[in-house]
């Protein structure tokens, strides 16, 4: 399978195998008009099986979000066909408007408008905490 190299855009690389689409979906790459190319379980000496995404245009990206969804990726930007930038991501501090809290007397439950915030309370199990209530995320 050929996929043509990207000369302005960024390319989501060692994605764990499967995340590709949860990555695609709640970044919201549907709804861009450019080239977006999903490989999925493609050979990798590091981690097996991996995911990758290409864009074929340069956007803002969420780096928290993308660091919360997997921890593991790395981002390359790409300009006139070089590498200008090569980010390594890790697990956010915090997380404001993915997660909902589950606990139905949370205040964000009340609150309409109060966003939804989660705190990394242990990092090794990705677990995060409601900023308003302590209820777990997973």
């Amino acid at each position: 399978m050929i996929i043509d190299s990207i000369q302005n855009g960024i390319v989501i690389d060692h994605i764990t195998a499967g995340k590709a689409m949860e990555l695609y979906r709640i970044l919201g790459l549907d709804k861009l008009d450019c080239t977006v190319a999903i490989l999925k379980n493609v050979a990798s000496s590091k981690l097996g099986r991996k995911d990758i995404i290409k864009i074929d245009r340069e956007m803002d990206l969420d780096w928290d979000l993308i660091g919360y969804v997997d921890p593991t990726i790395t981002v390359n930007c790409i300009r006139n066909g070089q590498l200008v930038e090569k980010r390594t991501l890790k697990l956010p501090e915090r997380i404001t408007g993915v997660l909902t809290c589950k606990n139905p007397r949370c205040i964000t439950s009340v609150e309409q408008e109060l966003p939804q915030e989660f705190v990394l309370t242990d990092p090794a199990r990705r677990v995060y905490r409601c900023r308003y209530c302590e209820t777990q995320s997973k």
